[in-house]
């Protein structure tokens, strides 16, 4: 209950501090989508960077791409979206409640009884998670097409351009963050579950018979990569798919599984994906896609080990990681978000004791110094104890306040968030010194 409580709480700092807001809030919402606010779209566009330098700039042999949301039809139907991505769905007939009938009790699905309100469930039907919709100038004429439910097809696709284009050689991998869209029947738990969220994914194209030491590879290079950005290591754990879990195309598969306020949950896939899709997009589309391999001369259909993990979902863990609620020994409290300084929003507050004397002009010019490496944030209204409160739950790393011995001395106080202590550093050593800490 009070791991519950607490993700209560994280909820609501998330929309009171401006991480994440209610979509279409002011018509009272829509069910499971988000906006991010200003310090939501900092905090997930450093994730993104972190990821994509882990993935494309500490590599020479993985590339970028951005597919299109709007894919040719045969595309899913190549994948098996079409006929295969698909949950099982029943309706209580008395509450009118949706469930989806994997997640119900055997005595629920065997008795067709509601665990809502204990009246009568409809017998199952397969409901496809994609949202459909036309391209074409009248609705009633227009091709169906669909909002990718993966980002992962759009780079099977581009495999012959990329290798063809990029002169690439097996091994090699296609890197890709970009948006995808399930219509899901129960989402929820804030942004654990969306309808519209935003996936980063990497595709490695490797000789079959490599794919295993390359996924032990990748396994151990993905653990590694949540220590940069500051999860706790102990909330991590590899849980690998049985025999009954594995999806269709999948000859092996681990998830990267987070402990959540909600219970261990997914954070991230990673997957042997055999030659199942650039297989399926060779027969449909009769484009071969095999690859030649210029040392052997042998031809083979590539092997896919990928990694997916939602931006939006590694933003939640990271929130959940660094959320804590203190008791100080004045008896006082405060909540504070403990972010890595890699991934927080904001980097550094520039705070002026009072706005008179010179003061702000002189909080005004280190600003303006250090926001050409920074996100930083100007604050100069309310006590000065107060908006330490507030940069605490913002999860700014660092608090710089500008006094009276600025002008006599020129030092600072620099306050660091976790253990609250203040020093005094030079405002010619300012920089470097927040530069040595935050790591960017």
């Amino acid at each position: 209950m009070a791991l519950l409580e607490s993700f209560e709480k994280l909820v609501s700092l998330a929309k009171r501090r401006g991480f994440v807001y209610p979509s279409s809030e002011i018509y009272g919402g829509i069910n499971s989508c988000y906006d991010y606010g200003p310090l939501g779209v900092e905090l997930k566009r450093n994730i993104k960077e972190m990821w994509w330098m882990a993935m494309t700039r500490k590599h020479d042999n993985i590339v970028g791409l951005d597919a299109a949301i709007l894919m040719h039809p045969r595309v899913w139907e190549a994948s098996g979206h079409v006929s295969n991505f698909t949950d099982p769905l029943v309706d209580c007939k008395k509450c009118k409640s949706r469930f989806r009938e994997d997640t119900l009790s055997p005595e629920n699905v065997e008795k067709r009884e509601c665990p809502s309100c204990g009246g009568e469930l409809t017998e199952s039907r397969q409901f496809n998670l994609m949202f459909k919709t036309t391209m074409g100038a009248v609705e009633e004429e227009g091709a169906v097409i669909y909002l990718r439910p993966e980002t992962a097809q759009g780079i099977f696709v581009n495999f012959l351009n990329v290798k063809d284009t990029y002169r690439q050689k097996i091994p090699f991998g296609i890197a890709q963050i970009g948006k995808a869209f399930r219509n899901e029947i129960t989402p929820g738990n804030f942004i654990f579950r969306t309808r519209e969220f935003e996936q980063m994914e990497m595709q490695y194209f490797v000789n079959p018979a490599e794919s295993d030491a390359e996924f032990e590879k990748w396994m151990a290079e993905r653990i590694a990569f949540y220590d940069l950005v500051g999860l706790t290591k102990e909330n991590l754990r590899f849980h690998e798919h049985g025999p009954g879990e594995l999806a269709h195309y999948a000859r092996r598969a681990f998830d990267i599984e987070y402990k959540f306020p909600i219970g261990w949950k997914e954070l991230e896939g990673i997957h042997n994906r055999s030659d199942f899709d650039l297989r399926q997009h060779q027969e449909f589309s009769g484009r071969n896609m095999e690859y030649l391999d210029p040392a052997t001369n042998e031809k083979y259909l590539p092997f896919i080990i990928e990694t997916s993990v939602g931006c939006d979902r590694m933003l939640l863990a990271l929130m959940c990681d660094a959320y804590e609620d203190q008791t100080l020994e004045d008896g006082s409290e405060r909540t504070v978000l403990h972010f890595h300084p890699r991934i927080a929003p904001i980097k550094v507050a520039i705070l002026p004791l009072v706005k008179k004397d010179g003061l702000r002009e002189l909080a005004t010019s280190i600003k303006e110094d250090l926001q050409q490496h920074f996100n930083v944030f100007y604050d100069e209204k309310a006590a000065i104890g107060r908006r330490y409160r507030r940069m605490d739950e913002a999860g700014t790393p660092y608090c710089v306040t500008i006094d009276y011995e600025t002008k006599d001395n020129g030092t600072v106080t620099i306050r660091d968030r976790d253990s609250m202590e203040q020093i005094r550093v030079n405002v010619s050593q300012l920089k470097s010194w927040l530069l040595e800490r935050i790591q960017i």
